[in-house]
């Protein structure tokens, strides 16, 4: 099967939907299957009309107003009806709602090519975080209409497939996400690097992986940070990534050690690394840093709902908050933080509850939902 794949982010950029939309095409390609790359050019592709990842296209994008090192794509319908005029793919899996999924979108329906839609973002909720919360509303229904064109919507957990359905979004399928359980791992423990971070061996290293920006909810973990200070003087907070909040809150909180992107088996060992993962962000579709988190051994502090929802059974691998109780988000933070033994069960457990994610699995999940929708369309 040749599958085209669309997105308007893609790594280097580091974010969950670049990430997880890499992984889906390396995935259909250990499969066997071609995949074709239409992305959103960056300035670092310097000139090149194609990516150097997979065959595909690269198409005119600019920068994202108030969201520096993030890009926007810009409509393309003409240039990819001709280029699957002539190049026609069985399927298309479009990851992103920007102008370049809309184009994608419609040039599939006009050739009558099956295509299906990633819903990975809560634009919805992500705007209300920049002033805009009055267009919540009208943006969730300009969501609704977009996915609703495609053959299928995916999302990674069954809770967000119900949320969905019940908001008259048609034909939600679950894709699960997976882990590389062999780059995220206890073993990649690096005291040395706890002795940069300015850490003993017996003291608390408290982590947060992700964008450093304001819909991540960060100043929440900060809070709760600042309690368990109270009671542990030797601990440190220590945020891996980058992003437009970064500045500020580096002047807000000197003693932080801010890591900046990581990557690859460096993110690993930062991870490994640490004793426990704060995650407090209310908007996302999944979090796959829980999972990276789980599989370095690392209990996590979470909302109840996505990744940790799915994948954090009980109290014995992470901790599960009341969705946006931020009291009971800080108190639980606090107690596991003064439980060494606790934590330690946990870090064992956490490893254990993810061990099973294999990325082959789901590879061969999203291979089977396109070639379902390609056998639907040819009936």
């Amino acid at each position: 099967m040749r599958t085209a794949i669309v997105t308007e982010t893609w790594p280097p950029e580091v974010n969950g939907v670049a990430l997880t939309v890499q992984g889906l095409a390396h995935g259909l390609q250990r499969q066997g299957h071609s995949v074709e790359l239409i992305r959103a050019q960056r300035p670092d592709d310097a000139g090149a009309a194609t990516p150097n990842d997979f065959p595909g296209l690269l198409l005119r994008s600019a920068a994202l107003p108030r969201y520096a090192g993030l890009r926007i794509g810009l409509p393309a319908q003409a240039r990819l009806l001709r280029h699957w005029s002539a190049q026609r793919p069985d399927s298309i899996y479009i990851a992103t709602e920007g102008p370049i999924g809309h184009s994608a979108l419609s040039a599939a329906r006009s050739l009558g090519i099956p295509a299906c839609t990633g819903f990975h973002t809560r634009f919805d909720d992500f705007i209300g975080h920049y002033g805009f919360s009055w267009l919540t509303p009208l943006v969730f229904a300009a969501m609704r209409r977009f996915h609703n064109r495609a053959a299928a919507t995916i999302v990674p957990t069954l809770e967000l497939a119900e949320f969905l359905s019940a908001r008259r979004f048609a034909n939600v399928r679950v894709v699960r996400r997976a882990v590389d359980i062999d780059l995220f791992d206890p073993s990649r423990h690096d005291p040395v690097l706890r002795r940069e971070w300015g850490v003993r061996e017996d003291s608390l290293a408290v982590i947060h992986v992700g964008r450093i920006a304001a819909e991540k909810n960060l100043e929440l973990a900060i809070d709760a940070f600042r309690r368990i200070q109270r009671n542990h003087a030797g601990a440190r907070f220590i945020i891996v990534g980058d992003g437009p909040e970064q500045a500020r809150m580096a002047r807000a909180n000197p003693d932080f050690h801010f890591a900046g992107m990581r990557r690859g088996h460096d993110l690993a060992r930062h991870y490994a690394s640490g004793d426990l993962f704060l995650f407090p962000s209310l908007t996302e579709t999944f979090g796959n840093v829980t999972l990276e988190a789980m599989a370095s051994g690392l209990p996590v502090v979470a909302f109840d709902y996505g990744a940790a929802r799915e994948h954090i059974p009980d109290a014995d691998c992470g901790v599960r908050v009341t969705f946006a109780d931020a009291a009971a988000f800080v108190d639980q933070a606090v107690t596991l933080a003064d439980d060494p033994a606790r934590l330690a069960r946990m870090k064992v457990a956490a490893r254990a509850a993810v061990a099973s994610l294999c990325p082959n699995s789901a590879a061969s999940n999203f291979a089977d939902l396109l070639t379902s929708l390609v056998t639907r369309r040819a009936a």
